[in-house]
C-alpha cells in the first residue's frame, strides 16, 4: 500500500503563515490499474474516495480550483513517465487545512489503495 505518512517536519512550513493567506495543496496521483479491494480501476476508486471527500470540503472554505491530466514535460527529464492526474485544492488560509487534517473521518477515507503513487506538495 502507498505510504500516506504526513511528514511533519515539511507540514511545519504552514504554520508560519498568517491566517489570511491561502494555501494550496497539489496532489499528483499515478492510479493502479486494478483495485482487488473495491473490484474497480484505481482511478474508478479514487473517484468514489473524491466523492467522500467533497462531503469535508463543504463543511471547510475549500475548493478544487484545477483537475486535469498531464499531457507533456516540457522541461525536464522526459524519460520520467507522468502521472495519470494532477489535482489542485485551495483552502482558504492554514486553519483550513488543519481542520481538515483534524476531522477523524478524514483520513480513514481510502485514498491510498487507488494509488500507486502519489505527490501532496504544499504551495502558497
Amino acid at each position: 500500500m502507498l505510504d500516506k505518512k504526513i511528514n511533519q517536519e515539511e507540514l511545519e512550513i504552514s504554520s508560519n503563515f498568517d491566517e489570511k493567506t491561502p494555501i494550496f495543496m497539489m496532489n499528483y496521483l499515478k492510479y493502479k490499474g486494478f483495485v482487488y479491494e473495491t473490484g474497480k480501476t484505481g482511478k474508478e476508486t479514487y473517484r468514489a474516495y473524491m466523492e467522500v471527500v467533497i462531503s469535508f470540503f463543504l463543511l471547510l472554505n475549500t475548493a478544487i480550483i484545477f483537475k486535469g491530466k498531464p499531457m507533456a514535460t516540457i522541461i525536464g527529464n522526459t524519460e520520467v513517465q507522468l502521472r495519470d492526474e494532477a489535482l489542485i485544492v485551495k483552502y482558504a488560509n492554514k486553519n483550513e487545512f488543519f481542520k481538515l487534517l483534524q476531522m477523524k473521518d478524514y483520513l480513514r477515507a481510502p485514498s491510498a489503495v487507488a494509488l500507486s503513487n502519489s505527490r501532496l506538495i504544499f504551495s502558497k
